[in-house]
């Protein structure tokens, strides 16, 4: 096993240089960080943009995006990031707080919708072909099939716009995360706050993974080893939750690694509608902007992020089935 989780971490180190030297790459023709800073400073000399490209290492031909990308890598490593073209300011602080916020709002759609999804493909697993299953995947068909900005909108309306025509006032907020001039945390108007984004996340989620988990449940069902143990006498219940459930939940806790690893930079839509100051308003600001500074570190914790969990699935799939190690 530790040979196996070296040999990932070797694989890691240079599939995460040469992403990340493709996105410094794609950045610098998608934003032209030099034209933004122009635009941020109107009255800038000659002698100042020199300086600009020189503190960000954006030299020009191939040899200099390798450069350039190495140069910024060592900054980047050692703390040394350059300040944002349109705030002027460090981009740590507001990456930081940004970051904060998609976690808590993702972690907390993405378990909703894991724990719910698994819950009703469980259900409809039990009764294949019934009315129950039928109704579970009919659920799970139209909640693949609605996108999150209609869902969004929809949810927006209802309880937003149309409930305070009906009772006066809206049920629950939709933008920011606090009311504005609110000040300190209070976890109560945070919840309120959360409300609508993390169902809007985890209408799909449960979609996925009701399905994923009927078949994955289905499939183990019909094995043989089951078979066995209920010709040892043992209740249908234990076959279930000792047996059955155990071993369909190998692929369902892959595929949840995989997705808990695409929650940083995958809000992007959400976070919008919302107006929520995640990463993904983040990332919409910064190359709005085209803020070269902003962009490279966001662009590093995103690759980095589906990297290191693209890992610890491959690890822990590889400790809940031993053969996977061969």
């Amino acid at each position: 096993m530790i040979r196996f989780v070296l040999r990932r971490l070797v694989w890691a180190i240079p599939t995460l240089l040469l992403v990340t030297f493709l996105v410094y790459v794609a950045i610098r023709l998608g934003t032209d960080p030099v034209a933004s800073y122009k635009r941020a400073n109107a009255r800038v000399t000659a002698k100042r943009l020199d300086e600009f490209r020189e503190t960000n290492g954006l030299y020009e031909g191939a040899g200099g995006y390798v450069r350039g990308y190495f140069q910024w890598l060592g900054g980047f490593l050692t703390g040394d990031w350059p300040k944002s073209i349109f705030r002027n300011g460090d981009v740590w602080p507001p990456l930081k707080n940004a970051l904060a916020n998609t976690l808590v709002l993702g972690i907390s759609g993405s378990l909703v919708g894991i724990v719910v999804g698994n819950a009703l493909g469980v259900l409809a697993a039990l009764r294949p072909g019934k009315l129950r299953d039928t109704t579970v995947n009919t659920a799970a068909l139209v909640g693949l099939s609605v996108p999150p900005f209609v869902s969004a909108l929809v949810l927006q309306l209802v309880f937003a716009v149309y409930w305070q025509k009906w009772f006066g006032s809206s049920l629950l907020p939709t933008s920011g995360v606090y009311p504005p001039g609110q000040r300190g945390f209070d976890l109560w108007l945070r919840i309120k706050h959360m409300i609508l984004p993390v169902v809007v996340i985890s209408i799909q989620t449960i979609a996925v993974y009701s399905r994923y988990m009927r078949a994955s449940l289905l499939d183990v069902m019909n094995s043989e080893y089951l078979r066995t143990a209920r010709s040892k006498g043992l209740s249908e219940r234990r076959v279930l939750v000792r047996h059955a459930l155990r071993n369909a939940l190998i692929p369902v806790t892959t595929l949840a690694f995989l997705d808990v690893g695409a929650i940083v930079g995958g809000l992007i839509i959400t976070e919008n509608l919302f107006e929520y100051p995640g990463m993904g308003r983040y990332f919409l600001n910064a190359y709005g902007s085209g803020d070269f500074p902003q962009l490279m570190p966001w662009m590093v914790i995103i690759v980095g992020s589906v990297i290191l969990f693209n890992m610890l699935a491959d690890i822990v799939y590889a400790w809940l089935d031993p053969r996977i190690r061969l």
